[in-house]
């Protein structure tokens, strides 16, 4: 592995765990180590896939590098998405406002 190869890995993942970071910020909830182990498994995945990828591309400019760090972002905030879809339990209700 070059330097090159590394830093897309690192930015992938960096990408990932921004987001997750972000997330959990927004979401105003307590933390949660559970959800957040996931997006590190998730943000590794990200990493595994900018490595591979290095192969395949040419020269790295700073849009490859940026690409790194969103597709890293990406995969995070999708994994959450699908995650939320398969453990849903059904109809959600709201309480009308007081």
């Amino acid at each position: 592995m070059d330097f090159l190869q590394i830093l897309l890995i690192v930015l992938a993942v960096v990408g990932a765990l921004v987001a997750a970071i972000l997330g959990w910020l927004g979401s105003g909830e307590p933390f949660a180590s559970r959800k957040f182990f996931s997006s590190i498994l998730r943000a590794v995945f990200a990493g595994v896939m900018a490595g591979i990828s290095y192969q395949y591309v040419g020269t790295v400019t700073a849009m490859v590098l940026a690409g790194a760090f969103l597709a890293g972002a990406g995969i995070d905030v999708l994994g959450n998405r699908l995650a939320g879809a398969i453990t849903s339990t059904g109809p959600t209700t709201t309480s009308p406002p007081k």
